[in-house]
This record gives C-alpha cells, structure tokens and sequence, in this order.
C-alpha cells in the first residue's frame, strides 16, 4: 500500500473512538500487551515520561517535550488526536513521523494486526513506541488517550507520571463524579515513580495521595509549589505571546538538583490563560526530572517556553487564525475546558462576537451551552465525522437556552458566514469540538 492507502486502511479496518465513540474502545490491556509484545517490546527500550488528566495534558506534554529538546535531549512525543494530520502523533524533536514509516510498520505487522484486531487508538501506540524504540530516543512525553488506568499507553513504566486536573469528561466511560474520574486517572502512578499532579483538587486530592501512597510513589502539587501570573501591562490574550512570572512558594520544598530562580520570568508563545496552570505543573515537573538527573538549565527553559508551537508542531490551544476579522479557536470541549475558553474571550477586546459551534452526540452538553455568552451570534454546524451532533439539533438545545444564531451544512460554511458578517474589530471564535477546530486548522 502506498501512504494514502494505509492511511484509509487504518480508518476503515480498526475501530475508532473519533468516530464511532465508546463502541470503539477494547476494554483492558490484553490487546495492546499482546501487539507489543509481538514487537519485542519497544516500550522498554526507552526512557518515556507519562501525562494525563482532563484538561491541559496535551499543552504540557508539548511543553515538556520542547524543553527536553532543547536541553539536549533527543525527544520523542506521542499524543492524541491529531488535527490535520496522523503523524502528527508520533513526532521525535518536532518531526513528525515519515509517510513511508508509518507505511512501512503497517506493511510489517498487518498479518498481527489482522489476527489480534487492536483498536485504531492501540495500532498507533504501538507504532509510536515501535519508532521511538528504532530511532533510539532519549526520552519519550507519552500522552494518555481516555483515562489512564485502562488506556494502551498504561503499560510504560515511566521516570516521571504527571496528572495536570480533573474535570467531569467521558463520564459514560470513566465515572460520572470527580473521584471516580480521579481513580481512573491515579492508574497511571506506578510503583515508586513520582507524580506531579497540576491542580489539588478537594474532591480528587484524597484519591491521589492514597494512589501515591500505596505505590510508595513521591507525589507533589503543583498548585501548592507555583504562583503563576501573567505580567502584561495589557490583558489582551488574542495573539502573541504571555510574558509570565512563576513564583515558588515560600512552603514548597526545594528538593530539587538545580533549583529554578524565583521568581523565574518567562515569555510562552501558547496565548491561552490556561496556560498559567499547565506551565506550574511543567515547573514541577522539571524540578522532578532533575531529581532523575536530567540537566535542564534555565536557559533551557526560556529558550523552549518561547516557541514551544514551533519546536513541537502544536496547533489548536487558543490559537489565532486571521486578523481582521479576528479568528480564534480552541479545542477546549468539555465543561472546564469551555469556561476557560470564555475566560480568555472575557479577556478580549471586540465590538461583537460571534461563535461558531459544533460538538459530538455522546456529550452531555446542557451545562456547557449555559457557559456560553447569550449577546454572542451563533453559527451551528457539525464536524464532518459519525459522532457529530446534527447541528439544527445542537441549535434547538442552545436556542432554548437563549443562545440565538442559524444552522450551516458545514464548518466551512459556518466560518464563511462569520467571517462575511464580522467587523474588523469583531470576533470570530472557533470550537465545541476538536473535530471542529481540526476541520478550520
């Protein structure tokens, strides 16, 4: 098969979770151990760093990523999903993995694939940790795909476990309240590893230290060692770049090798305000890898923080598309992630905004069109994908909450429409789904 074959074998031959949801899932380990295993087991052959939580575990792993590389390091950096783009799941030191790779280990291991019948989420694990085993990386940032306990990228053993929050997201699949989510996601601390956990949570703080306890696992907060603040004179987060000062905590320990200056004064070039959380639980982080004798400088730190989109390839965090009219999207798609989104359009300046919508039918999504701003004009749409929500339904739900707009066949159309209608001085925000955002990128 050529690459676009292979590309279409994958999508139409395993199941998976973009498209068809939970039906997509294998439940367990059995499968991808298996898979691995009949690749001699590439997981073990490199040291790898393990994200996740609810919100933020993809901004942070970027982040680690590009600072390991930085540092010296060469990298490898699984995450999920991509955008435009398969490979862009699989990148070492900001390269995505080749069209005759991922043809070539397809081509290889078919006749497994054919007889072990892995999801679509397993078949690229595997082939993620099968090119970082080849390219012998230094160090891989795998990101979690749903959960953690039971997700395929669980059977790493890694230097560092790092949780960046917890939210209500896939309650259908991981628990329908804030400690069951959390147990879930504490599977991802293995036996004497540290783990940072991002924001200390009432309600999944007790899960965490048990988790950190029984494992015999170092575990630390984040939210308890850093005071992150954006030191703009404006508060304007469209475009550009956040000039942040990170602050320790006068109760943080300093445990670690090289200690970070505090305050530590930084420019990132991921514009969110969400990014404040996630740069404290990647300080934490750092300070752990040095621990394990990693040697990243401060100078590191900067030079990585300031292009992260660059050096990683990341896309979809608040990210600008065109000016005049101003575009923006995000990929923030459940009830944390959208009140983040409308805290940095809050944070905005514009004569009028206007959203374009589109979201996934297996989400319950009430609470989330209640955040959404009622003088805003909206246009409802659906991604291009089976799980979408029709959006003349998605406008039925929203119009009875008072959020007002029409129904267009497409993103495409919907974007067109708000683009044609918008000032110059207007705002045009695009989101409700990653599929959405992808479809614009």
């Amino acid at each position: 098969m050529n690459y676009q074959e292979t590309i279409e074998y994958l999508y139409a031959r395993l199941p998976m979770f973009s498209a068809q949801g939970q039906a997509a899932i294998k439940p367990g380990l059995k499968n991808i151990i298996k898979f691995c295993q009949l690749l001699g087991n590439p997981q073990t052959k490199f040291t790898s760093i393990h994200v996740g939580g609810t919100n933020g575990k993809g901004s942070t792993s970027h982040m680690l990523a590009a600072i390991l590389q930085t540092a010296g390091y060469k990298t490898g950096l699984y995450t999920s999903p991509h955008l435009r783009d398969f490979r862009e799941r699989i990148r070492i030191n900001g390269q995505m993995i080749s069209e005759s790779s991922v043809t070539r280990f397809i081509d290889q291991h078919r006749d497994q694939i054919e007889q072990i019948s892995p999801s679509f989420f397993e078949t690229t694990v595997g082939m993620a940790f099968d090119h970082f085993a080849q390219h012998q990386v230094d160090v891989a940032v795998i990101e979690v795909g749903l959960g953690g306990r039971l997700d395929s990228t669980n059977i790493i053993e890694p230097v560092l476990s790092v949780i960046t929050n917890i939210g209500l997201d896939h309650v259908d699949i991981l628990g329908k309240t804030i400690k069951e989510i959390a147990s879930e996601k504490a599977g991802i601390i293995k036996p004497g590893v540290p783990v940072v956990i991002g924001e200390k949570q009432q309600e999944s703080e007790l899960v965490f230290l048990n988790a950190a306890t029984d494992n015999n696992s170092p575990i630390t907060f984040a939210s308890d060692e850093w005071e992150v603040e954006d030191t703009r004179a404006d508060a304007q987060h469209n475009h550009g770049k956040l000039t942040i000062s990170a602050s320790r905590r006068p109760s943080a320990a300093q445990t670690n090798v090289i200690t970070i200056d505090s305050p530590l004064n930084v420019d990132l070039d991921l514009t969110g305000i969400y990014q404040l959380k996630n740069l404290a639980t990647v300080l934490s982080a750092v300070d752990q890898l040095r621990n394990k004798g990693f040697l990243i400088t401060q100078e590191h730190l900067k030079n990585a923080l300031k292009q992260v989109g660059p050096l990683t390839g990341l896309m979809g965090r608040w990210q600008t598309i065109s000016t005049e009219p101003l575009v923006i999207c995000d990929t923030g798609h459940n009830e944390d992630g959208i009140r983040e989104v409308i805290r940095n359009i809050a944070a905005s300046e514009y004569h009028t905004l206007h959203v374009v919508i589109g979201m996934v039918k297996d989400k319950d999504i009430t609470k989330i069109l209640h955040l959404l701003p009622r003088d805003a004009i909206y246009y409802f749409c659906e991604p291009q994908i089976p799980r979408a929500r029709a959006a003349a339904e998605l406008a039925e739900e929203a119009r009875a909450l008072g959020l007002n707009g029409d129904v267009y066949g497409s993103v495409k159309k919907a974007l067109q429409a708000a683009k044609k209608n918008a000032g110059n001085n207007d705002l045009v925000f695009v989101g409700g789904s990653t599929f959405v955002v992808a479809e614009v990128i």
